[in-house]
């Protein structure tokens, strides 16, 4: 089925307007602030693709109409009715919000992420790239970055070899596995899944943010999502009734947080108990205010079609 999503321009949902709404805020007081950032309104355009350095995967449950154990495969009504998960790509550093792709937990739609999240980068090989163990996630990171390289020739008669494909030096891919007991957690352990242990720890060491292997920010993001979405609350009677409502819904409150939902983390000071604070957007170098609902629910936008 069809689904929309905001520009790239706006690869970053919300608060009330009347919340939102707060005048330009200058970007002087930035710390580490990129040089490319525009320092005048950016509502035409902006650099892009975002400062994106690292990113973690993850996916997060909801239900449509009814429960998954309630729903009849006989029933083509029931296609878009039971669980609904948000895979979500998140950029722990400056808590942005880089993809979304709603939609059944399928391989497809962990393909269709981590394409479109290698889209909205640029291309750009991230330092390190965490998820959950969810096998579809290596098959999908090797798909989107892969490239062939030509094998040497052997100087013996025959044919040549065939193009191999490999991953760009630098590429580092970890998994968290968390083992439970009567539903809490126990322990933690990591694999790296591409690139090496110490490729891995020196990716940590440019982190801002992470010191070990995790999915901690995602995780954390997905909390707050609930928070502003009551149809993604586990329990809840606010649950959405209608699978396109509930996507177009998916892609309001995901991406405009990035724009218009200050983050206390990343605020920074600008002098003696003031603050400039700061959305998801600011810190990615995307925009230098924080803008309104108004301002970006109007932002031209353009269909992009991912189901046919």
């Amino acid at each position: 089925m069809p689904s929309s999503s905001t520009s790239k321009r706006v690869a970053a949902c919300g608060r009330p307007a009347a919340w939102s709404a707060s005048t330009r805020t200058p970007w002087y007081g930035w710390r580490s602030s990129p040089a490319n950032t525009p320092s005048n309104s950016t509502t035409n355009a902006w650099l892009f693709p975002p400062q994106t350095r690292e990113a973690q995967f993850d996916e997060k449950w909801s239900f449509v109409g009814k429960k998954e154990k309630h729903c009849d495969p006989e029933k083509p009504e029931d296609a878009h009715h039971g669980d609904h998960w948000d895979h979500v790509a998140f950029d722990p550093e400056h808590r942005l919000v880089v993809s979304v792709v709603p939609g059944k937990r399928t391989e497809e739609k962990v393909h269709q992420l981590v394409q479109d999240f290698k889209e909205r980068t640029g291309g750009r090989v991230p330092n390190l790239l965490t998820s959950d163990e969810y096998p579809a996630y290596q098959t999908a990171i090797f798909e989107a970055y892969a490239v062939e390289r030509e094998q040497p020739r052997t100087g013996r008669p025959g044919r040549p070899k065939k193009p191999k494909k490999v991953l760009p030096q630098g590429l580092t891919y970890a998994t968290v596995h968390k083992e439970r007991e009567k539903g809490r957690v126990k322990k933690v352990t990591t694999r790296v899944v591409f690139g090496t242990k110490v490729a891995v720890l020196a990716a940590l060491a440019l982190s801002l943010v992470s010191k070990v292997v995790n999915t901690v920010f995602v995780e954390r993001h997905n909390g707050s999502d609930r928070n502003r979405n009551r149809r993604k609350v586990r329990k809840t009677c606010c649950f959405s009734k209608d699978w396109q409502v509930h996507e177009a819904m998916t892609y309001f409150t995901m991406y405009s947080y990035n724009f218009c939902w200050p983050v206390r983390t990343l605020r920074v000071p600008v002098a003696p108990q003031q603050y400039q604070q700061r959305t998801p957007a600011m810190a990615a170098g995307l925009t230098d205010h924080i803008w309104t609902i108004q301002e970006w629910a109007t932002y031209p936008a353009f269909r992009r079609i991912r189901d046919a």
